[in-house]
């Protein structure tokens, strides 16, 4: 039983990308943060689900690994000293006085704090699924959701189901180490970039991958270990995929969790926000990042880092109400001055 308190000037719920940014920009203007994660590390879906995914869109990397990402921001935010409960759920959270909220975990660890900052990503979440009647008994034999060791994969037939970014990335990956992969989707367009669906349908072309469009998962099949993956066309034609690996990529059921209990304007499974600093309807709880919305919200982590460091700017006054912000940038004054 936990009895100490830990007392922080930020709170920080989810300790992935952008919450993890939260912390250094925080820390430029002098505010403690204290974050908690169900995980039990940290990094969010980065590390937990696709660590080795490539990333094509954070400024300055023409492209980075998920969880090299990670390693540097947690880099980035060493100076700031911040602190953390992995492995902990929130449960409660009420206010003590107008500037002062108590959040109570799973784990019974109490934190104070002036503001709470909700960085939860999806929230908690689960993948979504295609409906095969034995999917089951060959999940961790074969089939899998997240590709976690992209070692595991070498010289075998993957087939990966799906249309989005997730489903194009994986695709270009690993056909540089597979014997063979084959891309199935549903439609005859993709969801995901533009650029990824053209090298797609150029590596088709050359020979470096199958593609098969207009297709759906029917069946799968093996001994104590998948074997043969069963698809269908539109017109009703089964065919047979002889494969080592499956991977579904149909996106991830998004669920708040508590948070959906916290008295927060919802909308489709999201918070609302005031853009100005990204705030909630409750004073002193903001929302950045995939679980947040608003007019022309785009889920990227890069529009989560501008999420955050608007957050930090509003933060500021609430923490610090008699103090005037003095915004200094780290090329002149570097980030020990701060």
């Amino acid at each position: 039983m936990k009895n100490d308190t830990i007392v922080t000037d930020l709170c920080i719920i989810g300790a992935g990308p952008v919450g993890l940014f939260s912390v250094f920009e925080a820390g430029l203007l002098k505010m403690r943060c204290h974050l908690i994660d169900v995980l039990p590390q940290v990094g969010g879906q980065l590390s937990e689900i696709y660590p080795q995914k490539p990333i094509y869109d954070i400024p300055g990397f023409p492209v980075i690994k998920a969880q090299e990402l990670i390693d540097n921001l947690i880099e980035q935010i060493r100076p700031f000293n911040p602190t953390f409960s992995l492995g902990e759920l929130v449960k409660e959270i009420y206010k003590l006085d107008e500037n002062t909220f108590r959040i109570k975990t799973s784990e019974n660890t109490i934190v104070e704090a002036k503001a709470i900052v909700i960085a939860g990503g999806l929230g908690c979440f689960e993948p979504r699924k295609p409906s095969i009647e034995n999917l089951s008994q060959f999940e961790g034999k074969g089939i899998s959701y997240f590709v976690k060791n992209i070692e595991q994969y070498r010289d075998k037939r993957i087939v990966i189901a799906g249309g989005g970014d997730s489903a194009l990335d994986w695709t270009i990956e690993l056909s540089k180490i597979a014997k063979k992969v084959t891309l199935i989707h549903r439609n005859n367009s993709f969801r995901g970039s533009p650029d990824s669906a053209d090298k797609i349908f150029k590596m088709a072309e050359s020979g470096e991958i199958d593609l098969v469009l207009g297709t759906t998962l029917n069946k799968v099949d093996g001994d104590t270990k998948l074997q043969k993956v069963y698809i269908t066309n539109n017109q009703g034609f089964t065919d047979e995929l002889s494969a080592d690996a499956l991977i579904p990529l149909f996106g991830l059921t998004p669920k708040l969790g508590p948070i959906a209990d916290w008295g927060l304007n919802l909308e489709s499974n999201a918070i609302a926000v005031n853009t100005l600093d990204y705030s909630t309807n409750e004073p002193g709880i903001y929302a950045i990042g995939d679980i947040n919305t608003y007019p022309g919200k785009l889920k990227l982590i890069l529009c989560g880092f501008h999420e955050a460091a608007l957050m930090a700017q509003g933060a500021f006054k609430r923490v610090f109400p008699d103090e005037k912000l003095t915004f200094k940038y780290t090329t002149v004054y570097g980030v020990n001055s701060f």
